[in-house]
């Protein structure tokens, strides 16, 4: 998998969890760029994306994200195990 297929996803369940059709994230997005985007959605975001990809976040990784280009370089780095 490549990166632009993991921004491909993420746009899908962005969409999906936020019933927000169309969303385009970029590496720059934060949750203050996204409509919808709060601390309990990001909870769920984080639950679907895991189970979509089948991984885990450990709880320091989730609390470090400070954008979307962080989470999508460490869903790579675990798809790459």
């Amino acid at each position: 998998m490549n990166e632009q297929q993991v921004y491909t996803d993420l746009n899908k369940i962005f969409s999906d969890v936020l019933k927000k059709p169309g969303i385009q994230l970029s590496a720059e997005s934060t949750a203050g760029d996204v409509e919808g985007w709060t601390s309990l959605t990001h909870m769920i975001l984080i639950d679907t994306i895991e189970a979509h990809y089948k991984i885990k976040f450990k709880l320091n990784e989730i609390v470090k994200f400070r954008n979307v280009g962080e989470m999508a370089a460490s869903i790579m780095k675990k798809l790459t195990k």
